[in-house]
């Protein structure tokens, strides 16, 4: 009887426990300790710019460190493989961007489900991109370019910051488009893509506007149209691809912060708020807009129904195009 009576005893005690345990846990003040954003590219792409810009003002604005690691390879699968894989406490975060939205449909086969093993925080902004050549290249319009590649099949390398990437989709789905053919280049960032394309390696790339934009100023790069419906602010003389003369050819890149599946609520309800709040200020609006991104600052639910957008749309285009990535 003492036997039963010890053991249920016990029994309580660490039922009580558990759940004073719990109760803590969840309390618990956040965040306590450094956050983390993967980027899953190397440094010197839109995303890393766009994240480094963003994160001075969101470690003031949360009271704890922004840490900022790139985590380059495999068409963004590595990096975003990483946040899907940590725990689930609001303290490793991911950015998704095009190539999530295109990665289940190109790829052979991905490390992690895309729509189930992430939660989202909020979509950032969108990036236009801005089809720029080398000044030698003797291309200085869309027209011409369509010209001179059905002329030279495969002659015109373009670059990308690799596999599966923004600017190598756009390409795809440009040759698709214009029944050309061009050689697609990858590069391990965005940054080395630009730097080919400056040195001549290159001669043209389906850029996002933010790692192009200073070498556009400065005539190092020749801009022939943005991807977007309308004129970027940032190159405002620059035509669109429709005032180019090439209508049904839309794309911007675009920048979601999520959380590994399961992060409480509360968690993702502050972080985004913590977002949304450095994205509405003054200062951040205009240096991102000088960077060539377009402001959004989504609620969780907008990234969501964003995020599902992108997959059937690039379902839809991939399968068009034939884009197939081993």
């Amino acid at each position: 009887m003492k036997h039963k009576l010890k053991t249920v005893i016990l029994g309580f005690v660490a039922t009580v426990g558990l759940t004073m345990g719990c109760s803590v846990h969840a309390n618990d003040p956040f965040p306590v300790r450094p956050i983390r954003i993967v980027v899953p590219f190397a440094p010197g792409g839109s995303n890393d710019v766009v994240m480094r810009l963003l994160a001075p003002a969101l470690s003031q604005q949360l009271g704890q460190s922004v840490v900022i690691e790139n985590k380059p390879g495999g068409g963004a699968t590595i990096g975003m493989n990483l946040v899907a894989k940590a725990a689930p406490d609001g303290y490793t975060l991911g950015v998704t961007n095009t190539a999530f939205g295109a990665n289940p449909f190109v790829m052979s086969k991905m490390p992690f489900d895309s729509r189930r093993d992430f939660a989202s925080i909020t979509l950032v902004g969108k990036v236009p991109l801005v089809v720029v050549v080398h000044p030698k290249f003797p291309v200085r319009s869309i027209q011409e370019l369509i010209t001179y590649a059905k002329d030279k099949p495969q002659s015109i390398n373009y670059g990308s910051a690799g596999n599966a990437s923004t600017p190598h989709l756009a390409g795809e789905l440009f040759g698709h488009v214009t029944g050309t053919k061009m050689t697609h280049i990858p590069f391990k960032s965005g940054g080395e893509s630009i730097a080919a394309l400056l040195g001549g390696v290159t001669q043209l790339q389906f850029a996002a506007v933010p790692s192009a934009v200073q070498q556009v100023q400065t005539g190092r790069l020749i801009p022939l149209a943005v991807t977007t419906i309308k004129r970027d602010p940032s190159l405002p003389d620059v035509p669109t691809l429709a005032e180019a003369g090439l209508s049904g050819l839309e794309i911007a890149d675009w920048i979601g912060i999520v959380a590994p599946a399961g992060t409480p609520a509360a968690v993702l309800q502050q972080l985004n708020q913590a977002f949304v709040q450095v994205l509405k200020t003054p200062q951040i609006r205009e240096s991102l807009s000088k960077a060539g991104a377009q402001v959004v600052a989504s609620s969780p639910q907008e990234l969501t129904e964003h995020t599902h957008q992108e997959f059937d749309r690039w379902q839809a285009l991939v399968k068009a195009a034939s884009i197939k990535i081993e």
